[in-house]
């Protein structure tokens, strides 16, 4: 997210011979470089097709949150399953992996560019912090602050912050010497972040399925400031539902469940929701689980979310090392139909895909999506220059970060319903007749 801007490199430097993100052509038999142009000319240029995919994640993300509530085709899956909405989160990591092989091309000081990743990351998951934490009270409330015996930890900058810094560690100090030729010398070159990524999948599915996970109560606020006991009945291992999982207890015990997202999304499942797939009263016989806190990006589940952050950094890595663009495209396409293969395997035997509890078979599909839609964009937009129709999308990738503080976490819409005659229902979003 937020272009370059989130994971520049400062020590990469800014000029030199032509660009492998350009697909020009870098070669020992090339003739001489031309004379150096002055400093003012010789800014590293960008790689279009990514601020355009990452624009274009960033408006999917605005109509999901604005269209997803009428529309279940573009809401969030109440558990198993995926639908468009699921793929936000995932290709933004993919996009921040992708973008952190070019930030990091040429690392001359690893421990400053370690410094500096890390106070990037600090900073991103601090914002977050601020911006899902509970601190402002939503669009129609004037007031803000923030419990911190009650504050959300985890969310999705939050998220991001920390697949950034792991996979930023990785590709400045976890990089080999091998000479590039085809898809097999990646292989080698970068086998040992391919290693952390196998790691990370291996524990993520150690603990998923082997932590016991024991009964548990939970208490909510009632009328009148009353407090409400629920006791949830589990007693096992393995068990991926919404109320006996190892991501939730992980959570539960790590975080605390007052620190948790308190509107899970298997409140629409069909056991929680009269109006399902779309949030509702409770069923009379809805389960005691229903209402308890469970967030979706949280600790475990984002072990897997690192993980598509490595797989983006791959994809990165092609365009490092191949020059010709049909290099490039075949060298995408080739994982990512491989990827979808496997995930669709995976969701056939019963490893279901499952965005809240961010599964192996979710990892997968997701990032084989990411990477065919990001050789097609590149295809359209680099290779055969469809620029002018991308412009708005380039321009909102480019943005991306300003846009999802003052959109997605509604920051403008609140500033705006700031200013009032009167009562603060006499906004000026009122005056302009958009609403009260």
């Amino acid at each position: 997210m937020g272009g370059y801007e989130l994971v520049r490199s400062d020590d990469s430097a800014a000029a030199g011979p032509p660009d492998l993100e350009l697909g020009g052509s870098v070669s020992a038999k090339s003739p001489s470089p031309p004379l150096p142009r002055p400093t003012s000319q010789v800014a590293r240029q960008r790689l279009v097709s990514l601020d355009v995919f990452r624009g274009i994640t960033v408006l999917l993300m605005i109509i999901v949150d604005d269209a997803g509530a009428f529309l279940p085709a573009l809401n969030h899956s109440p558990w198993d399953g995926v639908t468009i909405a699921d793929f936000v989160m995932p290709f933004f990591l993919f996009i921040v992996g992708l973008s952190l092989t070019l930030a990091y091309k040429r690392v001359p000081d690893k421990l400053e560019a370690t410094k500096k990743a890390v106070l990037r990351a600090l900073k991103l998951f601090c914002l977050g912090l601020v911006l899902q934490g509970g601190f402002f009270h939503g669009v129609h409330s004037l007031t803000f602050g923030v419990d911190l015996t009650k504050i959300r930890l985890m969310g999705i900058l939050q998220r991001i912050a920390i697949a950034y810094l792991l996979a930023a560690i990785c590709e400045i100090w976890l990089k080999g010497d091998d000479d590039v030729d085809c898809g097999l010398d990646l292989l080698r070159r970068y086998r040992y972040q391919l290693v952390v990524a196998l790691l990370l999948s291996t524990v993520y599915t150690v603990i998923l399925h082997g932590v016991y996970v024991p009964d548990w109560e939970y208490q909510i606020s009632g009328p009148g400031s009353t407090e409400k006991s629920f006791f949830v009945k589990c007693g096992g291992r393995g068990d991926t539902g919404p109320a006996c999982n190892a991501v939730g207890i992980l959570d539960r015990t790590i975080l605390g469940i007052d620190h948790l997202y308190r509107r899970p999304v298997y409140a629409r499942t069909k056991e929680c929701s009269i109006n399902f797939p779309q949030n509702g009263p409770l069923p009379p016989d809805a389960p005691s689980w229903c209402q308890a806190p469970f967030d979706p990006e949280g600790l475990l589940s984002s072990v897997m979310a690192i993980v598509t952050c490595l797989i983006g950094l791959q994809f990165g890595h092609i365009i490092i090392h191949f020059e010709k663009h049909k290099g490039r495209i075949i060298n995408w396409l080739i994982p990512s139909f491989s990827m979808l293969a496997l995930a669709f395997s995976m969701d056939f035997i019963g490893i279901r895909m499952n965005k809240p509890l961010y599964t192996i078979s979710y990892t997968l599909a997701a990032s084989g999506a990411a990477g065919l839609l990001f050789a097609g964009i590149y295809t359209l937009v680099d290779v055969y220059g469809f620029r002018k129709p991308t412009i708005p999308m380039e321009w909102m990738g480019k943005h991306a970060l300003m846009i999802y503080v003052l959109v997605a976490c509604n920051i403008l819409p609140m500033f705006i319903h700031g200013f009032y005659w009167r009562e603060p229902k006499n906004n000026l979003l009122k005056f302009v007749g958009i609403g009260a």
